[in-house]
C-alpha cells in the first residue's frame, strides 16, 4: 500500500488523517445524508409546518411577556421568556440547518458546518436549561412557599439566566473552537460529522443531568400536590376556597404529568441513540431513524409554549385583551396588567399566589 493510500485528507479541512472508521465523519459528509427521497419529503413537511408555527408561538409569548409590565415583573415569566427565546432559536436554526443538510445536501466548510451545528445545540440545550430554571422556580414555590418571593427575585432570575446562557453558548460552540475530531484527529461520532465522541459524551452527560433534575423537581411537585389534595379533602373541602384549591392541585398535577410525558417522549429516543453511538457502530437504517427522532425535539419546542405559557390564565388574559384591543373592544382587562408590577395575579396558577392562605401553611406542616 502506498503512502498516498495510507492517508486521506478531510475535504473540508486542512487536517490529514488515516482513513480509519474513527475519522470517517470528517472525510465524508455524504455518509450522514442517508434519507431517501420519500423521507426527505416527510422531513421537509415536518420542518416547514412545525418551524413557522414554533416561531410564531414563541414570538407571541415573548411579545406578550415583554409588552406587559405585570408579566415581565415576575421572575417565573422571565424563565418562560428564556424558554421561548431558546425555542425561537430552534425554530430557525434547526429547521433551516436540518433541511439544508439532509434534503438539499448542501456541502459547506467544516467551520461553517460546526457554526450551524453550534446554533442547533445552543437552541436545544438552552431550551432544556430554561426548563430546569422553570422547574426550580416551581419546586421552590411548592417546597418553600413562604420564602419564595425572597429567594426567587428579579435580580436572582437575571443572574441565573446570565449564567445559564453564558454556559450554554460556551458549551455549544466548543467544537467550532477546536474540540472536534477534524482538528484533534480523534474518534468521531457516527451521528454528527466532525463531532468528537468525547465532546458528545460530555454534552450527553450534561443534558442527562439537566433532565434528571427537571424530572426530580416535577415528581416532587406532583407528590406535594397529591399530599395537599389529600389534606384538603380531609379538612377544608367544605369551604369554597378549599374546593378551589382542590381543583388547582388537580390541575397542577395534570399539567406536570403532561410535562414529564412530553419530556420523556421527545428526548429519550435521541439521547438513547447518542448513548449507543458512544459504544457501537450505527448502520444506515439507524441513522435514518435518528434523523426522524431529532424532529421530536423540534416538536417539543412547538409544544413548550402551549404547556408552559399559554396554559397560564394570566397569559391567556393578556392575549385575549390584545386580541380585543385589535378589534377596538378592549377596556375591560387593562386594570389587571397596568404598569403596577406589585399587583397580584387575577388568576393565580400556583400555590405561590396563595402563599398567605393558612390552610396551605398548615398542610406543609403535616
Amino acid at each position: 500500500m502506498s503512502s498516498t493510500d495510507a492517508v486521506s485528507t478531510c475535504p473540508y479541512s486542512n487536517t490529514t488523517m488515516a482513513p480509519e472508521k474513527t475519522n470517517e465523519s470528517c472525510v465524508d459528509f455524504t455518509s450522514f445524508m442517508v434519507l431517501t427521497d420519500s423521507q426527505k419529503i416527510i422531513v421537509s413537511s415536518i420542518c416547514f409546518l412545525v418551524g413557522p408555527l414554533t416561531f410564531l408561538e414563541n414570538l407571541l409569548v415573548l411579545c406578550l411577556i415583554f409588552s406587559t409590565p405585570y408579566l415581565r415583573g415576575k421572575p417565573s415569566y422571565l424563565f418562560i421568556s428564556s424558554l421561548a427565546l431558546a425555542d425561537l432559536f430552534a425554530s430557525i436554526f434547526f429547521a433551516f440547518f436540518f433541511v439544508e443538510f439532509h434534503v438539499f445536501k448542501n456541502m459547506v466548510s467544516t467551520s461553517t458546518f460546526l457554526f450551524k451545528l453550534g446554533g442547533v445545540i445552543m437552541a436545544f440545550t438552552g431550551s432544556l436549561g430554561s426548563l430546569l430554571l422553570t422547574s426550580i422556580d416551581r419546586y421552590i414555590c411548592i417546597h418553600k412557599p413562604s420564602e419564595y418571593k425572597t429567594i426567587i427575585t428579579r435580580k436572582n432570575a437575571f443572574i441565573s439566566l446570565a449564567v445559564l446562557w453564558t454556559t450554554i453558548v460556551l458549551i455549544s460552540f466548543l467544537p467550532l473552537m477546536g474540540w472536534n475530531c477534524s482538528t484533534l484527529n480523534s474518534v468521531c461520532s457516527e451521528l454528527f460529522p466532525c463531532v468528537d465522541e468525547t465532546y458528545l459524551a460530555c454534552w450527553l452527560a450534561f443534558v442527562i443531568s439537566l433532565l434528571v433534575f427537571i424530572v426530580y423537581a416535577y415528581i416532587h411537585i406532583l407528590w406535594k400536590a397529591h399530599k395537599h389534595a389529600v389534606y384538603m379533602e380531609k379538612h377544608v373541602i367544605q369551604s369554597q376556597r378549599g374546593k378551589a384549591r382542590m381543583r388547582m392541585d388537580i390541575q397542577l398535577a395534570k399539567t406536570f404529568g403532561v410535562i414529564l410525558a412530553i419530556l420523556v417522549i421527545c428526548w429519550s429516543p435521541v439521547l438513547s441513540f447518542m448513548f449507543v453511538d458512544l459504544f457501537s457502530k450505527l448502520d444506515k437504517k439507524l441513522k435514518m431513524v435518528f434523523a426522524f427522532c431529532c424532529t421530536l425535539c423540534f416538536v417539543n419546542s412547538m409544544v413548550n409554549p402551549l404547556v408552559y405559557a399559554l396554559r397560564s390564565k394570566d397569559m391567556r388574559h393578556v392575549l385575549l385583551g390584545a386580541v380585543a384591543r385589535c378589534r377596538g373592544q378592549a377596556t375591560f382587562f387593562l386594570s389587571s396588567v397596568e404598569s403596577d408590577g406589585q399587583q397580584k395575579s387575577i388568576h393565580p396558577d400556583t400555590v405561590c399566589e396563595l402563599v398567605e392562605v393558612p390552610s396551605l401553611t398548615d398542610c406543609r406542616k403535616t
